[in-house]
């Protein structure tokens, strides 16, 4: 009986013989020499460099400013309020002051911030249902798996919506901004707080259950319970415009989207530059901040803030790129004087580093 070769026949997996699966194709293999290596180092150094510098004057002309009121002002009375589980439906207003130091120019986005709160933990990410907020009946009342007890359903068997632990800790604190200029009265600093999450998010991931003009959302949640420790139902986010409630919620949508670190800030809202002193941007002077004090803190030894920022191409005020570039270009700059005082001494003289 005669063996048959290894590799061949109809199901052989062996490659064509031809040049470019053999990969016998021509080359280019350059020769690497003191003369084309340094330079190079060289160049990109001064490349990292150039960048790192533009991109300092980039975020050193952007403005941040950021205003703590986890217990500062008159807001210590709602911090040691909400310590208490009991009291979270006892309302609680507090007020911050604070300076603008000078004009923050053209558009200026307002954040609130929150600090040392994980949001990157993966049964935190995990416990959510995104096939239920796409608005289809058949998920609405049968949450997921993945939302898990206590947030799928409530004591009495009720799915709850939306499920999940990312919903359930939704940041529900609001503010408003006052501008308290010296020769004039006080103005209320218009916010955008509509049109603020991306468009994909509000019409592809993110969708309310169908509707028609005598099938209302409230009718369309019914058999659903809201979260935990929501205040109020998914259909009745935004009383004042019923155009912003159910899942594409604005505010929902943008928490939604998991931070990657603990401390993070997400967008409120937008500068409105159309009326009063505000068509040029933010300007300086003094201002106060009226706070409805909801979210607790203390649980997670956390703080919240409102951040205040204007925006360039590069996004807002991040050291971290510039810093990056500048860091970079100094390694590689270090690197080429090491490797020309090594060529300088030993390139030159015995056997040449081209071999």
């Amino acid at each position: 009986m005669v063996k048959k070769q290894a590799g061949t026949g109809p199901l052989s997996r062996r490659p064509d013989n031809s040049a470019f699966k053999q990969q016998r194709l021509p080359a280019w293999s350059p020769s690497l020499t003191a003369k084309t290596v340094l330079p190079t180092f060289y160049i990109l150094s001064l490349v990292c460099l150039l960048l790192g510098i533009w991109l300092v004057i980039t975020v050193e002309n952007t403005y941040q400013l950021k205003v703590d009121y986890t217990n500062s002002g008159s807001c210590e009375r709602c911090f040691e309020l909400r310590k208490n589980a009991t009291n979270a439906k006892i309302p609680c207003q507090c007020f911050v002051n604070f300076i603008v130091p000078k004009l923050f120019q053209g558009d200026v986005f307002f954040y609130y911030g929150l600090r040392n709160f994980h949001q990157n933990l993966r049964r935190y990410m995990d416990s959510r249902d995104d096939a239920q907020m796409v608005g289809r009946k058949k998920n609405l009342k049968t949450p997921s798996s993945y939302c898990a007890p206590p947030f799928d359903y409530d004591a009495g068997g009720v799915p709850i919506a939306p499920c999940g632990a990312v919903a359930n800790s939704l940041f529900n604190d609001s503010f408003s901004v006052t501008y308290h200029p010296t020769t004039a009265r006080s103005a209320l600093v218009p916010l955008y707080r509509k049109g603020i999450a991306w468009y994909t998010d509000k019409n592809v991931k993110f969708r309310n259950p169908p509707t028609n003009g005598t099938f209302t959302l409230q009718q369309a949640f019914e058999g659903t319970t809201r979260p935990l420790y929501w205040q109020r139902p998914v259909y009745d986010l935004d009383q004042s415009d019923p155009l912003n409630n159910g899942f594409i919620n604005d505010d929902l949508i943008i928490w939604m989207r998991e931070a990657a670190f603990p401390n993070f800030k997400k967008l409120y809202g937008v500068l409105s530059r159309s009326q009063g002193p505000f068509t040029e941007g933010l300007p300086a002077g003094n201002y106060s901040i009226s706070i409805n004090y909801n979210y607790p803190v203390e649980y997670f030894r956390g703080g919240k803030e409102v951040v205040i920022s204007t925006v360039s191409w590069f996004g807002g005020q991040n050291h971290f790129l510039p810093i990056a570039y500048l860091v970079t270009s100094g390694l590689i700059l270090v690197t080429s004087f090491v490797l020309t005082a090594v060529y300088v001494k030993v390139g030159k003289k015995g056997k040449n580093m081209e071999e």
